[in-house]
């Protein structure tokens, strides 16, 4: 279920790449992931990766590697649900946890 960001195969990141993780992981907590979700309007929202070991989440993983395979338009993970609903998950599995 993982995935290496461009740079980690020879452990050299390029700059520009260097800039964009940097700034796209500096307020990402760790022990957590950043998703964007929302079926036109894209949301970001940070989750516990504890949410990737619940069925109800891994659900939401498949559509999405269903929809955008590796190529997520928001330049991280993309989850094409509806923002209530998602909320509605997550509330849920914090209820769980």
């Amino acid at each position: 279920m993982g995935f290496q960001l461009p740079g980690m195969l020879t452990g050299r990141r390029s700059p520009l790449n260097t800039k964009r993780l940097d700034s796209a992981t500096r307020d990402v907590p760790k022990g957590h992931l950043a998703v964007y979700v929302g079926e036109t309007q894209k949301k970001r929202f940070v989750v516990p990766l504890s949410y990737l070991n619940h069925p109800s989440f891994q659900d939401l993983l498949r559509r999405a590697e269903e929809e955008f395979g590796f190529h997520h338009p928001m330049g991280g993970l993309t989850i094409p649900c509806r923002e209530d609903l998602f909320l509605d998950l997550t509330s849920r599995l914090n209820g769980s946890l």
